[in-house]
């Protein structure tokens, strides 16, 4: 595939040439793209997926993810129980673990000076995992936020609507006034 600094426009725009007589004239749009696609020379998916932290290489601090389950035995039994993360629970703990880490490595930095390394890695891995926690919870922040966002707009459009209905009582109210006025004389 080649690619330029400044290419061309595509030639699509030459099946408008009739839409201000014809509306009807312009061809569909293209279905929207699955997979993977090219843009500006880097290969991109469509697949919006937060990668796990041993894909990247990281060591992970809490349990792992929704899908991953523990066998537990309850008396000569073998029961399935699904693995699920406490958000909140594992964000505090990897916060006070954190702070723990933080003040051992001021006391390592006073004590021996030379070791202060260890602690920093750890405390960086205690970062890419709340990191990684955090970033998890983007997808229901989106999904509240637009919740959010709906709700405003409902109610905007029913506060809208009420003035209309208000405004509209009260030119019905003037032009009978103005009407038994103009009976009136």
């Amino acid at each position: 595939m080649s690619t330029a600094t400044y290419p061309p426009p595509p030639p699509f725009y030459r099946l408008y040439k009739d839409y201000l007589q014809d509306p009807k004239s312009a061809p569909e749009p293209p279905p929207p793209i699955e997979g993977t696609y090219v843009l500006f020379g880097s290969n991109y998916t469509t697949d919006d997926v937060l990668p796990n932290l041993e894909e990247q290489g990281v060591r992970q601090l809490y349990p792992k993810g929704p899908n991953v389950g523990k066998i537990r035995s309850y008396s000569q039994k073998a029961v399935f129980v699904p693995t699920v993360i406490y958000f909140k629970k594992e964000l505090r703990a990897l916060n006070r673990e954190l702070q723990l880490h933080i003040l051992e490595l001021a006391d390592v930095l006073v004590e021996r000076p030379s070791q202060y390394a260890r602690r920093v890695e750890e405390i960086s891995l205690i970062f890419k995992n709340l990191h990684h926690l955090l970033n998890s919870l983007r997808p229901h922040q989106a999904r509240a936020t637009l919740i959010h966002i709906l709700e405003l707009q409902i109610q905007r459009r029913k506060q809208a609507i009420e003035d209309i209905k208000r405004r509209r009582e009260e030119a019905q109210k003037l032009l009978k006034e103005a009407l038994g006025t103009l009976e009136g004389q």
